[in-house]
């Protein structure tokens, strides 16, 4: 009686470490969602402070920055106009570091993630992301100025 005990100790510690495992692979994939809904959240803030800035161009101004510092407060002004609150991170990487889109005067375009990791979310965008439709890597998605 004590070996069939054993065994069925061993089964259900078997059965626990798969359902572990499986609860694992749910949690880790809601978590990658999430951050994919904090990259789109981010990625407009970016593009929509870069068509601020384009929009309150001075005369014989640049129309983009040549850091995302001068989105935080435009120094092509005399009083302070910020664009952004802060340099958000990348919530794919954890960095404060994004992959820029640089025109050909050095001006910021657009930034991406600097993530190489395939997304769950790959179809049913909204209009406004419908270009990320089928992207294979995180650093494929790209938010550009409306002009961009």
């Amino acid at each position: 009686m004590q070996g069939f005990t054993y065994i069925g100790v061993l089964v259900l510690v078997a059965l626990m470490g798969i359902a572990l495992a499986a609860t694992g692979q749910v949690w880790h994939t809601a978590q990658q969602r999430e951050k994919e809904q904090e990259l789109l959240f981010i990625g407009h803030q970016f593009q929509l402070a870069l068509d601020q800035y384009a929009k309150h161009t001075p005369v014989r101004g640049r129309r983009q920055p040549l850091q995302l510092e001068e989105l935080l407060k435009d120094p092509r002004h005399p009083e302070v106009r910020r664009y952004l609150r802060k340099i958000y991170p990348d919530p794919m990487t954890g960095s404060a570091e994004w992959g820029l889109i640089v025109g050909p005067n050095g001006e910021i375009l657009g930034v991406h993630s600097l993530s190489d990791d395939e997304p769950v979310k790959k179809s049913n965008f909204g209009l406004a992301d419908r270009l990320f439709e089928g992207k294979m890597k995180y650093s494929d998605w790209v938010f550009m100025h409306a002009s961009g």
